[in-house]
């Protein structure tokens, strides 16, 4: 009874975690950049525990957990905007960012130039390029496929992109932003960048909503499920404990 008891919980965790994810994916659907974030699920295997008991025993106290989250890094959608300072990145790369802790990644293009005339995200943080922060003065402004902005026809610095080797564990840090392991970005070579477009979010609302259903039901069903074993604890305690002879 406690085996079950212990599965419907860790199964109960799991997809409430599953379900705060899938909540913000979905609150992301129109946020220029995003990343959609998928759940990782993994056994809880009783032979772990090193007491590995009967065949029985062992095969109902396997059960799955939440493992965490990992990133969907397919590329999103280009949108025309028309804004000069709205740049789409095309392939896996990133723009990297100057933080007050530390540089972070992004693919959202949505730059403008501060009155220090910096170019900088719509947070206000220095958006880097080869030679540090990029400065912007006077117009117009062009930015060429390999990230070279010019202004009025002189070259006024190139975008920093960045690519990662497959499985590099990047995470989300917020406003769109992520980490990456030090030292683990490399210079772009699959990526190009398209001025007067930003690359609309990855994930599919309609698919997202789905899942948030479902992932609901199950939510319920663990919570019912709970609800059972602890009104057959109540029942047992109270009809077949007082029968146990001293």
């Amino acid at each position: 009874m406690d085996s079950g008891f212990y599965a419907a919980c860790a199964a109960l965790m799991a997809r409430s975690q599953a379900l705060d994810l899938v909540a913000n994916n979905l609150a992301n659907t129109s946020t220029p950049g995003y990343r959609g974030q998928r759940n990782i699920f993994r056994s809880f295997l009783a032979a772990a525990s090193g007491h590995l008991g009967s065949g029985l025993n062992q095969a109902v106290n396997d059960f799955g957990i939440s493992g965490g989250s990992q990133m969907d890094l397919t590329q999103g959608n280009l949108e025309h905007t028309g804004n000069d300072f709205d740049f789409a990145i095309q392939g896996p790369g990133f723009f990297k960012v100057q933080t007050a802790n530390g540089p972070v990644f992004t693919r959202n293009g949505n730059f403008q130039v501060s009155a220090q005339g910096q170019l900088v995200t719509a947070q206000g943080d220095p958006v880097l390029g080869e030679n540090g922060v990029i400065r912007i003065v006077g117009g117009p402004v062009t930015v060429s496929p390999d990230g070279t902005i010019s202004v009025n026809g002189a070259v006024a610095g190139k975008l920093k992109l960045v690519e990662f080797p497959p499985g590099t564990a990047l995470e989300s840090v917020g406003k769109t932003y992520y980490s990456a392991p030090a030292k683990s970005d490399t210079p772009a070579k699959q990526s190009t960048v398209t001025q007067g477009s930003l690359e609309s979010s990855n994930v599919n609302p309609v698919a997202s909503a789905v899942e948030l259903v479902a992932v609901q039901r199950y939510a319920e069903m663990m919570q019912r499920a709970l609800s059972m074993f602890h009104s057959e604890f109540n029942r047992i305690a109270t009809d077949e404990l007082p029968r146990v002879n001293p």
